[in-house]
C-alpha cells in the first residue's frame, strides 16, 4: 500500500506544477492573443497532451526513488530543477508574452532533460524510456516558440 501511494503523490507532483503553472501563466486568456504558426494543434490537445506527459514524468520519477542506488538524489534534483524551469516556461510565454526568452528556456529546458534522461538510464531503463515523450514534445515546442516569436 505504501507503495501505491508513493507512485500516487510521484504522479501528482507534476500535475499539480503544470496546473499552478497554467493557472499563473492565465493561458485561457492569454493563448489568443498573439500570431501562431499554422501547425500549431488546437487548444484542446495541450491540457491533454500535458496530462500524459506529466504523469509519465511521474512515474518515471516514482522508478528512480524507490531505486537504492546512490545516483538517484542526482537525478531527483536533475528532475526538480527541470520540473521548475517547465513551469517557468508557461509563465515567460503565455503571461509575460517574452517569446525569444520562452525560446531559450525551452532549449535549456531540453538540455537538462537530455541530461535527466542518461542520469535515469544509468539508474533505470524504463524510466528513462518514460521520458521521450516529454522530450519530444519539449522539441515540437521549442519549434512552436521560435515560430511564435518569428511572427511576433
Amino acid at each position: 500500500m505504501k507503495k501505491i501511494k508513493e507512485l500516487i503523490i510521484s504522479i501528482i507532483i507534476p500535475n499539480v506544477v503544470g496546473a499552478i503553472s497554467a493557472f499563473l501563466s492565465k493561458i485561457k486568456e492569454n493563448s489568443n492573443t498573439f500570431k501562431q504558426p499554422s501547425f500549431n494543434p488546437p487548444g484542446i490537445v495541450f491540457p491533454i497532451v500535458w496530462f500524459v506527459l506529466y504523469t509519465l514524468m511521474g512515474i518515471s520519477s516514482y522508478l528512480i526513488y524507490k531505486d537504492n542506488t546512490t545516483y538517484k538524489r542526482r537525478a531527483l534534483l536533475l528532475y526538480a530543477v527541470q520540473l521548475f524551469i517547465n513551469g517557468l516556461w508557461s509563465i515567460i510565454f503565455f503571461r509575460f508574452k517574452q517569446f525569444l526568452l520562452a525560446f531559450i528556456v525551452v532549449i535549456i529546458l531540453i538540455l537538462l532533460t537530455i541530461y535527466m534522461i542518461i542520469e535515469y538510464y544509468k539508474i533505470n531503463k524504463t524510466s528513462a524510456y518514460l521520458q521521450i515523450p516529454y522530450l519530444l514534445w519539449l522539441i515540437f515546442a521549442a519549434i512552436l516558440s521560435y515560430s511564435v516569436y518569428t511572427l511576433n
